[in-house]
């Protein structure tokens, strides 16, 4: 066996498998630029670094589960007068993360809801914060399987471990005592722990009607709007007023 197998086998066995795939080219990038040992070895532990930092951010955009890839500089906020630039640059600079504040936007459907917590969850997520976006919907299931299936235990347990949890459509759908409970709880242990972005198309004085029990819609009512900033989305719907047609032009609704 050579000494440079010696040394990739060396280092696969102190788990330096990135750097040990990686040994040729840069070996061959140091002897092109008469590299000092020191030199050399700063270079190989960097490498190994950012491909460490790279795939644990690989895993973080997977355990994420966004349904789609739009940043915040993806949006177009002349399409939202509701929502300044400054506003928009105080929102991704994500001190309210630090401060445990939460985020609500709320709005009809198609005004960029789902797309500014993306977009700040993205940006999270690159600066180094656990984030899990999640729908109503879905966040009710997993609540009601976390018992029964595995893959629901560990859905929650990320959510519970995260640093921003995206709730998306809340209150899109009524809520049974049982439901509305378990959504109680989850509130209750990301509280003070947790920040969290909801959107929604109904405000908070109409969440009582779907979660159907006043006292628990106040006791979410209090933890979540302990610390929050509520943003109205009021433009029209985006989606609507960039709808494309079969025949080549946008269409006109009476």
């Amino acid at each position: 066996m050579s000494q440079f197998q010696q040394v990739q086998d060396l280092l696969r066995s102190l788990r330096l498998a990135e750097t040990a795939n990686q040994l040729p080219e840069l070996i061959r990038e140091a002897e092109k630029k008469d590299l000092s040992f020191t030199q050399f070895l700063l270079d190989l532990a960097t490498y190994e670094q950012n491909r460490r930092d790279e795939k644990q951010l690989e895993k973080r955009f997977n355990w994420a589960t966004f349904p789609f890839h739009n940043t915040i500089d993806d949006y177009d906020v002349k399409e939202q007068k509701s929502l300044s630039s400054k506003k928009l640059n105080q929102l991704k600079d994500l001190t309210w993360i630090e401060q445990l504040y939460n985020i609500i936007f709320l709005g009809p459907p198609g005004v960029g809801k789902t797309h500014l917590s993306i977009g700040l969850g993205i940006e999270a997520l690159n600066q180094g914060y656990k984030v899990i976006f999640t729908t109503m919907g879905d966040l009710i299931q997993a609540l009601k399987t976390e018992e029964i299936t595995r893959k629901s235990k560990t859905r929650m347990k990320r959510i519970r471990e995260a640093d921003l949890v995206i709730i998306d459509d809340l209150m899109f759908m009524a809520m049974n005592k049982q439901e509305a409970n378990m959504f109680f709880h989850l509130i209750n242990n990301l509280y003070n722990q947790t920040s969290i972005i909801l959107t929604s198309n109904k405000g908070p004085k109409e969440w009582g009607e779907l979660l159907g029990d006043q006292a628990i819609t106040t006791a979410i009512l209090d933890r979540i709007l302990h610390r929050v900033e509520i943003i109205h989305l009021n433009e029209d719907s985006w989606r609507m007023k960039h709808r494309k047609t079969i025949f080549g032009e946008q269409s006109v609704l009476n």
